[in-house]
């Protein structure tokens, strides 16, 4: 057992049996999400393993951190058929804002569907730049909150009570997560929106990007 395991055992099993629904249309956007990643990445919170099959061969090593360990045990099943196929994964416990890994030693940063679920967006973004060399990338994939008017103000609500992040795994549906990878030092370099699922459900919109760390490749 890791000492940064997240027990969520009903929504994690709920989760693993609703994914196959969820990558009929996530999954062309997973493509999208790593392409033209090359060297060693760091996947925080990678669930089940659902993007280890889309990595492009270019990535030579990816380490996932996933701390649930219901969710854990599916994503290392999906490591070793990955491993089997174009690029090495292996898959640790450990909380995205505590992450058990050097700094400077990832040349990419991947975040899908996860930074609604970390109790600290700001730490977690800032180990994401910890544990990047200057430069690298964070390709992210999220729900965020909508802008502005009646759906925002539910959305905050949902999450001010309690009630939705109890239902959903730990999900925030209210946050301006753009605005925190800013925040975390980043800059953004590239960010879409997109519809997935129902336009009017507490997660939408969604949004999927590319922001770098401060430096350059030829500083570090």
């Amino acid at each position: 057992m890791s000492t940064g395991d997240v027990h969520r055992p009903i929504f994690a099993r709920f989760y693993r049996r609703l994914s196959p629904l969820i990558e009929r249309e996530v999954g062309s956007l997973r493509d999208e999400l790593l392409s033209g990643l090359s060297g060693r990445v760091v996947e925080i919170g990678a669930g089940t393993g659902a993007c280890f099959a889309h990595y492009p061969p270019t990535v030579d090593e990816v380490v996932a951190i996933e701390p649930e360990p219901y969710l854990r045990r599916h994503a290392e099943r999906a490591a070793r058929a990955a491993d089997g196929a174009a690029v090495s994964v292996s898959v640790r416990g450990g909380l995205a804002d505590t992450l058990p890994l050097d700094d400077d030693s990832f040349d990419a940063a991947v975040a899908s569907l996860v930074l609604c679920t970390v109790p600290d967006q700001a730490r977690a973004l800032a180990e994401l730049r910890r544990v990047l060399v200057p430069g690298g990338e964070l390709r992210f994939l999220e729900h965020v909150r909508a802008d502005g008017g009646p759906k925002a103000r539910v959305q905050a609500l949902a999450d001010r009570s309690g009630v939705w992040p109890w239902l959903a795994g730990g999900c925030h549906c209210s946050r301006d997560t753009v605005a925190a990878i800013v925040a975390a030092g980043f800059e953004v370099e590239a960010v879409r929106g997109f519809d997935l699922g129902p336009s009017w459900g507490l997660t939408a919109p969604h949004l999927i990007g590319v922001a770098r760390a401060p430096g350059s490749r030829a500083a570090a």
